[in-house]
């Protein structure tokens, strides 16, 4: 028996080895692939992003911190820090229920409310801002009730939040609901067999399937939420010292020929920008670290 299951285990290798003699390239090939993708990262991406760092600091390091003394550009990275922490959670409770409820649950409306989420991506962030404005606007339908209440929704904080909202609704739930599809329900059900309630079942069943899913798509959430522009711009009313967030202000003192302020909160952004680009690889490694030791047993097993 031990030998039959060795000679099994080997059997798909070395078909593998055969399917990848046939498909195998030529040495130049390959070399030039690489070499047009090292290219592209350089000029597009490496090159521009050295560019903001050598801009934002080339009258020194001291004219590149008082940058940051400036009152309304900490006002805009207080704000955008503040918008992030209430749309990524917001988006996180709505992404986890909208994903379960899709994966796990047969209704009505299901196509529909597929369609709804993945309605930002199809839609231009300056058109979402502009139906924020038509709905809260001060002649739009709902501005002047909510303004004879002195409840402001259109160049204020909340309407930066709705739009941020909006265009990060997809990011949690679209990584949530291809994996618990694939997941099925078989797991929940046999909880809910052994007499687990609902409640129970989620927390020790579907969230522990889900959670480096779940935080990735928090991680690509904050990051679209820090650098909203589009939608942000439209509701905003560029109100400086009160509703810019950093992208809003890194084009004012850009207009303004501040360069190397502009450039400095550009720096900034940036450095926020690679450490989610950090986080986001630490959670792959883990995630497939933790895949690889939950079929070892299975394979020990067999």
């Amino acid at each position: 028996m031990g030998g039959m299951i060795q000679a099994l285990r080997r059997a798909p290798a070395a078909g593998s080895a055969r399917g990848g003699q046939a498909v195998t390239e030529p040495r130049w090939m390959s070399s030039l692939l690489l070499a047009v993708s090292v290219l592209f990262l350089v000029f597009f991406l490496f090159l521009p992003l050295a560019g903001v760092f050598a801009e934002a600091l080339r009258k020194g390091v001291g004219a590149y911190l008082d940058s940051f003394a400036e009152p309304a550009v900490r006002q805009a990275i207080g704000l955008t820090l503040t918008v992030a922490a209430v749309a990524v959670p917001l988006n996180l409770v709505f992404g986890l229920a909208a994903a379960w409820a899709i994966a796990k649950f047969e209704f009505r409306g299901k196509s529909v409310l597929t369609t709804l989420i993945d309605l930002p991506l199809a839609v231009s962030p300056v058109i979402s801002g502009m139906v924020f404005v038509l709905l809260f606007g001060l002649h739009g339908w709902f501005g002047p009730q909510l303004a004879s209440r002195g409840i402001e929704i259109i160049f204020a904080v909340p309407g930066i939040i709705l739009a941020t909202l909006f265009v990060t609704v997809p990011y949690v739930a679209r990584e949530l609901i291809p994996l618990m599809q694939e997941q099925g329900t078989q797991d929940e059900e046999a909880a809910l067999t052994l007499g687990a309630s609902g409640w129970q079942t989620f927390r020790r069943v579907t969230l522990p399937n889900v959670k480096w899913a779940l935080l990735y798509g928090v991680i690509l959430c904050n990051a679209r939420a820090m650098g909203e522009f589009g939608a942000v711009s439209v509701v905003s009313g560029h109100i400086r010292g009160k509703t810019n967030t950093m992208p809003l202000q890194i084009e004012i003192l850009y207009n303004e020929y501040n360069f190397t302020a502009a450039f400095a909160v550009a720096s900034l952004l940036a450095l926020l920008a690679l450490v989610t680009l950090a986080v986001k690889a630490l959670v792959e490694r883990r995630a497939g670290g933790s895949q690889s030791a939950d079929e070892q047993p299975v394979e020990d097993e067999v």
